[in-house]
């Protein structure tokens, strides 16, 4: 579906079809029981928060679904979605990346590894890598101020760590992204 649809009273049963198909059955069912109550639109973001927990992010077309089979306008929705910074409108990649910009990581020099991360990664924080296996993100604190400046790569520490590091550590994620690729593509691990 995209937003060039408009639904009409004719049109409205096949397209009511298409929007369901691109949502777990779960939130349909969610959906559906609060449209049964008074100011069932209050039940957005909770409706925004289990689409999100499903695909790990909100597409367009999930946002279009959610408009459309909660009667809410595109817009309204959108807006939502965008406005609270919890929710992600791009699917986050394989290893997200978290720089600690807490004090003891700033002044022993999380930004210098922060410029190196996405100088290497081509991305800004917030943003995805465009192979998929990298999303940038910075915290406040990861409560492991001794090893400053640190990084986070899924729930593994890496510090202290220096500029010139990153590179190698990067590298031993995508080592790590193409092995476990390779092992799903030739049977491995069912």
């Amino acid at each position: 579906m995209s937003a060039c649809c408009h639904a009409t009273h004719d049109n409205w049963p096949e397209l009511e079809r298409g929007y369901r198909a691109m949502l777990p059955e779960d939130v349909l069912a969610f959906i559906d029981a609060n449209l049964q109550q008074e100011r069932s639109e209050s039940m957005l973001i909770a409706t925004l928060h289990m689409v999100q927990a499903h695909f790990g992010h909100l597409g367009p077309g999930h946002l279009e679904a959610v408009a459309q089979l909660m009667h809410i306008p595109l817009a309204k929705v959108t807006g939502v979605a965008t406005f609270y910074h919890y929710f992600r409108l791009q699917p986050r990649g394989k290893y997200l990346i978290n720089v600690c910009l807490g004090t003891a990581c700033y002044v022993k020099g999380a930004e210098k590894l922060a410029q190196k991360l996405t100088d290497e990664l081509g991305i800004r924080f917030g943003e995805t890598s465009k192979d998929g296996v990298f999303s940038l993100e910075s915290t406040r604190c990861v409560g492991t101020c001794g090893l400053a400046p640190v990084v986070m790569i899924g729930d593994e520490v890496h510090g202290p760590l220096t500029p010139g590091q990153v590179p190698g550590l990067l590298e031993s994620y995508l080592a790590r992204a193409a092995e476990e690729l390779a092992g799903a593509s030739s049977g491995e691990g069912r």
